[in-house]
């Protein structure tokens, strides 16, 4: 698993991206929906915002909270597998939805005959 700070430059780098790729649709596809193009990117930065967010979290029991350092150590691993777990989620499912309204904006090819 990475640590939090990867795990923050991985939403990073991915928000970027997509904010990126958004940028070049809008300038080969999209002159006439600017503003919708736009709304796609602002969407991508609130969900740069929110996951990193979630990501900034704190276990919140203490090695005094087990019998054993052991069992600590356990518990703190399980704890973050499973928030990062929910931010790949998040993430999927929102990243799905930004694709979807990407694609919509961009023109249908004309199919082959």
């Amino acid at each position: 698993m990475a640590n939090k700070r990867q795990l923050k430059k991985n939403i990073r780098y991915a928000c970027g991206d997509i904010a990126g790729e958004c940028l070049f649709a809008q300038e080969v596809f999209g002159q006439d929906k600017l503003q919708e193009w736009d709304s796609i990117i602002i969407n991508t930065a609130l969900l740069q915002q929110e996951a990193i967010n979630r990501v900034t979290v704190n276990f919140d029991k203490t090695p005094k909270d087990f019998p054993n350092r052991k069992e600590f150590n356990k518990a703190h691993r399980q704890y973050f597998k499973k928030v990062v777990e929910a931010i790949n989620n998040y993430m999927n499912e929102e990243i799905a939805k930004i694709v979807a309204d990407m694609n919509a904006l961009v023109p249908k090819a004309p199919k082959a005959e």
